[in-house]
């Protein structure tokens, strides 16, 4: 009883510490809604900004002036980049709190509130009842994590008989991976890519379940294909991903769940 006591201020005091830091930021840091559009949103919470581990629930909303209601009867677990999370370049400018920016090969989950992309896979075909346009991955296609590249952080499918560029094979995205049975597209600095950003950021299926990723989101093989049956393009989704005491400093001005 007493331990959770503890365990309870210590989560408060994060808390207080992070609307703290949010309150001393100018006001256009925080000057950010989601959009009027959107009904779906994903949203991930992390222990805090170190955190390799999080726990994940979808909302819904009927329109704009509804209020969210959770998808599933529990939050399921996911696993972020191995060495926790850093800010990412999505839909919002992110806040100036000490926290740096994710950058390429950094082992870091991007942190933020993001659009989502293209559905890959080398699976035939997407989940059963999934909704989203599907591209299945042949041996042609590639995922650019060169920040030298004019193709930096895209999707590229190139022309075998145009002849095959030398920066291909280390760009190739991998074959007959389980891990990439599956691949949502998460768009992290993608409008535009900035160089050395961070790049090919994705919801995919779990090496295991204590595997933590290179900075994708990553779950079960069933709960993934729970989520893409859930998003619906009409319902412009987008993925909430930060530290519980950051969401709860952000909730309220950027209309969050």
């Amino acid at each position: 009883m007493q331990s959770q006591k503890i365990c309870h201020q210590k989560k408060c005091r994060a808390g207080l510490f992070a609307a703290a830091i949010f309150a001393l930021l100018p006001a256009t840091a925080l000057h950010a809604q989601i959009g009027r559009g959107v009904r779906q949103v994903i949203v991930a919470q992390a222990a805090n900004w170190n955190s390799n581990t999080a726990t994940l629930q979808c909302w819904q909303r009927a329109s704009s002036r509804d209020v969210w209601h959770a998808v599933f009867e529990k939050p399921f677990p996911v696993l972020l980049g191995k060495k926790g999370l850093a800010w990412g370049r999505g839909v919002f400018p992110v806040p100036r709190n000490g926290i740096p920016m994710k950058v390429e090969k950094d082992w870091k989950a991007p942190a933020g509130v993001f659009q989502l992309g293209s559905l890959f896979g080398y699976a035939a075909t997407a989940p059963g009842g999934a909704r989203w346009p599907y591209i299945q991955v042949g041996p042609w296609d590639a995922y650019v994590d060169d920040s030298g590249s004019p193709y930096y952080n895209q999707h590229v499918r190139i022309d075998p008989r145009k002849g095959v560029p030398p920066w291909f094979e280390k760009q190739r995205m991998r074959l007959g991976d389980a891990a990439y049975k599956w691949m949502l597209e998460i768009r992290h600095n993608q409008q535009p890519a900035a160089p050395g950003y961070g790049s090919a950021i994705f919801f995919h299926v779990r090496r295991g379940p204590d595997k933590p990723s290179a900075g994708c989101t990553t779950m079960a093989e069933s709960d993934l294909v729970r989520l893409l049956r859930w998003v619906d393009p009409t319902a412009s989704p987008h993925y909430v991903l930060l530290p519980k005491g950051d969401y709860s400093a952000l909730r309220a001005s950027w209309g969050l769940p």
